[in-house]
C-alpha cells in the first residue's frame, strides 16, 4: 500500500506550498496597502484606529517572515542537504525538528492567536459584553496551550519516529487545528447572530421598512469566517489522514489570516467612501449609515462615536442601539451628515 509520501513527496510539496503561498502572500501585501488607506484615509492622527494598524501590521509582518523562512527552508532542503542526508530532500523535511520548520511552526502560532484574537474582540466589541466573550477566551487558552505544546512537540520529535505523524507530536496538532477551528466557528456564528438580531430590530423601528441595512455586514463576517473555516478544515483533515497536502495547506492558511482580516475593514471602508450612483440607491451600508442617522433625528437610537473595527449596532441598559463604524472611525458628526 502507498503512503501519502509516496503520492506526495515532502521535497515536492515544500515547492507547492511556498509557490502558491507565494501567491497569496502577494494579494495579501496589496491588501495591506489597501487597508491603511482605508484606516488613513480622510482622518486625523486622533482619528486613526492605531489598534487596528498595529494588527495589521502584525500579521504582515509575520507573513513576511514565514515565506522568507519557507524560501530558505527550500534552499536549504534542495540545495545544501540534497547530498548530506541519505535518501535525499525528501528525508529531510520529514524532520520537524529542524530550526526552519519550528520556527515556521512558531510564526503561524502567533499569527493565529492574533487572528482569534481579533475575532473575539469584534465579538464584545458587538455585544458590548464581557460574559458573551468568556468561554472565547477559555477556547483562546486553548489555542495558545495548544500551539506551545505543538511548536515543543516539534522540536523534540525524532523523524525516524514519523516525523510530524508521531502521536505524541500528532497529538498536538490535531488538538491545535481544532482548538482555532472551534474558537472561529464559534465567535463568527456569535457576530453573525448579534449583527442578525439588531438588523431586523432596526428593520422594524424604521419608517419604511430599512430592509437589510446591516445585511452586507452580515454577508462580510460570514465570508470571512467561511474562509478561514474551510481552510482550517481542509488543513485538519489533511493531517488527520496522514497525508502530506497538510503541508499545502498550512503554509496557505498564513496569508488567509492576513487576508480574512484586511477584507473585513477593506469591504465597509469602500462602501463608505464610494458614492452611488445618481438616481439609484446607495449600497447597503451606505443606507445603513443613513438608517442610523435618521433613527437618530426621532430620537429612538442613541449614538456615539467609538473607535472600533467592526461596524455594528449595539443595544444600550435603556433597549437603544448605537451604531460603530466598521473600519474603525465613523464619528457622530460624519452620520448626521450620511443622511442629508
Amino acid at each position: 500500500m502507498s503512503t501519502a509520501g509516496d503520492v506526495l513527496p515532502l521535497d515536492k510539496a515544500g515547492i507547492i506550498s511556498t509557490v502558491l503561498e507565494g501567491v497569496l502572500y502577494g494579494f495579501s501585501v496589496f491588501m495591506y496597502g489597501v487597508t491603511l488607506w482605508v484606516l488613513f484615509y480622510r482622518r486625523s492622527t486622533k482619528e486613526v484606529n492605531r489598534s487596528m494598524v498595529v494588527v495589521a501590521t502584525c500579521l504582515f509582518i509575520f507573513s513576511t517572515m514565514h515565506i522568507g523562512n519557507d524560501i530558505a527552508r527550500i534552499i536549504k532542503g534542495l540545495v545544501y542537504n540534497r547530498n548530506f542526508e541519505p535518501g535525499g530532500p525528501p528525508v529531510w523535511f520529514t524532520n520537524p525538528s529542524d530550526f526552519t520548520f519550528v520556527f515556521k511552526s512558531a510564526i503561524y502560532s502567533f499569527q493565529t492567536v492574533t487572528g482569534d484574537g481579533v475575532v473575539i474582540y469584534r465579538c464584545y466589541m458587538v455585544w458590548q459584553n464581557v460574559y458573551v466573550i468568556i468561554f472565547p477566551l477559555i477556547m483562546l487558552a486553548g489555542v495558545v496551550t495548544a500551539s506551545i505544546g505543538s511548536v515543543w512537540a516539534c522540536s523534540q520529535a525524532n523523524p525516524a519516529q514519523g516525523g510530524i505523524f508521531f502521536k505524541e507530536t500528532g497529538q498536538w496538532i490535531t488538538a491545535f487545528y481544532a482548538s482555532t477551528l472551534s474558537t472561529n466557528l464559534i465567535c463568527t456564528m456569535i457576530l453573525a447572530f448579534r449583527i442578525w438580531q439588531i438588523n431586523s430590530r432596526v428593520s422594524r423601528k424604521t419608517p419604511g421598512g430599512g430592509g437589510s441595512s446591516l445585511m452586507p455586514v452580515l454577508l462580510i463576517v460570514v465570508d470571512a469566517g467561511v474562509l478561514y473555516s474551510v481552510t482550517l478544515l481542509s488543513a485538519l483533515l489533511c493531517f488527520v489522514n496522514k497525508s502530506n497536502g497538510q503541508y499545502i495547506v498550512l503554509d496557505m492558511v498564513m496569508p488567509i489570516i492576513s487576508i480574512v482580516f484586511y477584507m473585513v475593514i477593506i469591504r465597509v471602508g469602500i462602501a463608505k467612501v464610494t458614492p452611488s450612483s445618481r438616481g439609484g440607491e446607495s449600497s447597503g451600508l451606505a443606507h445603513g449609515l443613513s438608517t442610523a442617522a435618521h433613527t437618530q433625528s426621532r430620537g429612538e437610537y442613541a449614538m456615539r462615536p467609538l473607535e472600533v473595527h467592526i461596524t455594528q449596532l449595539t443595544e444600550s441598559q435603556k433597549d437603544r442601539s448605537q451604531y460603530q463604524d466598521l473600519d474603525g472611525s465613523m464619528t457622530k458628526r460624519e452620520m448626521d451628515a450620511s443622511s442629508v
